[in-house]
Formats: structure tokens, C-alpha cells, sequence
């Protein structure tokens, strides 16, 4: 397999593949039912899924023909024993192990910021037919909340670390491909949560998994401590944290 992973995203979700199956969220499933009408993917579609991870996406993908594709093996490792019968890869996008044409449709959830934009798209051009499109889609908290804001201030100065798809950097690929323009949609989505379950949900963060561990257990005692103490949360057994989720598509020109 030719081409690399940015080395923070092998470190931090090569080392928390068990907290990222528990504590991500699925997405919703309005915005899995645009994502398949705007790729026009129909029962037997080929359709290849992207950064799979430990497959939170592809289990969505009810009635297609899929096949996944993910360079880490501690993700892999897990996505096998959730989804044994799905056809899994290690693949990166920009150096995808497929010939030419092969896939009606592509899909990438919370990876594509992760990419050499540029090189990616071109791989995924390749191996779509005529009529493929390409989907992206992302969780992204939503901090209109009081207490998200303040979760948000906690993890931010860590955050800068790593790519993120919240500075849209990863759109500017899309200028010279040979996709079309992009085009969106949201949604509102939420993950109930207790405080522990709030921990591992950014213990599975890439830039708080690769902190020195005094200053990664001093960000997840803090956000334990939010769970606990902020006026909106203390004193309840669980919670809704919310999202909005970005959903955009493209198609092969």
C-alpha cells in the first residue's frame, strides 16, 4: 500500500479503536437516506466506504453491495468483529488497492480532513464509474448549548493540533478535481450520554489520545468535571450532547 496516514490520526485512533466503536455516535438517519438519493445508490450498488474506522457508517448502508476501506489495523480489527460479512480493505485514499471503475458511489465519514485532498480525489475519480458521486459527512458538536461552548473551550486548544474538518480547508480540493461542485445539507442529531460515557466520547479523539498522559488525564478530568458540575448536567443520570450533521455531495464529472 503506497501512500501514508497523517501520523497523529495513526497514533491517536491506532491506540482507541475499543473507546471509538463504544462512544462515537451513529449518524442520522435522515441524512443516510439524502446521502443515498443524491448518489442515486439503489440495491446492488457498488459502493465503497472511506475511512471506514469501525464501521459506524457502513452499517447504515443497508441493501448496498459495500466494501470498506481502512489503513489501520486496530480499526480493522474491530470493524471485522461488528461487521464480519462486510468485505474490508486496508486501503489509503490516496493510494486506493482497486482498479479502474469499479464502484458506483463513494462515501467518507468523519476522514476526509484527514486527506491529501488533491491526491485522494483523484484516486477516488479513478475508481468510480461514469455516473459516481462522492458523499462526505460529519458529526460536528453543536455549541448554540451553554455547556457544548464549554466543552468546546476545554478541547479547542488541543483541537488546533490536528486537521479539522470545522476550518473547511479540506474544500479547497474540490477546486481542481474532476468532481462537480459541492453541495450540502444538515441535520440535527444528538448522543445520550452519562458522564463517563462523555469521557470516552473524547478519549476517542485523536488530539487527546497522543496528549503526554498527565495532560490527557487533566482534559478528561475536566471534562468529567463539566458532566458533573455545570448547571445544565449536574445532577442528572444522562444527557443529550447535540450535533449538527454535515452532510455534502459531489458528483464525477
Amino acid at each position: 500500500m503506497s501512500g501514508s496516514v497523517n501520523p497523529a490520526a495513526a497514533e491517536g485512533f491506532g491506540a482507541v479503536a475499543d473507546e471509538y466503536e463504544r462512544a462515537r455516535p451513529d449518524y442520522p438517519r435522515a441524512a443516510v437516506e439524502r446521502m443515498t438519493a443524491e448518489l442515486r445508490i439503489e440495491a446492488g450498488s457498488r459502493l465503497l466506504d472511506l475511512g471506514a474506522g469501525t464501521g459506524k457508517l457502513t452499517r447504515m448502508l443497508t441493501g448496498t453491495d459495500v466494501v470498506a476501506a481502512e489503513p489501520l489495523s486496530s480499526m480493522r480489527d474491530r470493524f471485522a468483529r461488528v461487521l464480519p460479512g462486510v468485505p474490508l480493505v486496508a486501503g489509503v485514499a490516496e493510494a486506493l488497492p482497486f482498479r479502474d471503475a469499479v464502484f458506483d458511489a463513494a462515501v467518507c465519514a468523519q476522514a476526509f480532513h484527514w486527506f491529501d485532498g488533491e491526491r485522494a480525489l483523484a484516486e477516488i475519480h479513478r475508481v468510480l464509474t461514469g455516473a459516481g458521486g462522492l458523499a462526505l459527512i460529519w458529526n460536528v458538536k453543536d455549541e448554540s448549548m451553554d455547556w457544548v461552548r464549554a466543552l468546546g473551550d476545554i478541547l479547542r486548544p488541543h483541537q488546533a493540533k490536528v486537521p479539522q474538518e470545522t476550518t473547511g480547508r479540506w474544500r479547497e480540493a474540490f477546486g481542481s478535481s474532476g468532481f462537480g461542485p459541492l453541495e450540502e445539507a444538515r441535520f440535527p442529531h444528538s448522543q445520550r450520554l452519562d458522564a463517563a460515557g462523555l469521557v470516552e466520547r473524547y478519549a476517542s479523539a485523536s488530539y487527546v489520545a497522543t496528549l503526554p498522559e498527565a495532560e490527557r488525564r487533566d482534559v478528561l478530568l475536566r471534562v468529567r468535571d463539566l458532566a458533573e458540575t455545570h448547571p445544565d448536567l449536574a445532577g442528572r443520570e444522562d444527557f443529550e450532547l447535540p450535533y449538527v450533521t454535515e452532510l455534502y455531495w459531489s458528483a464525477r464529472r
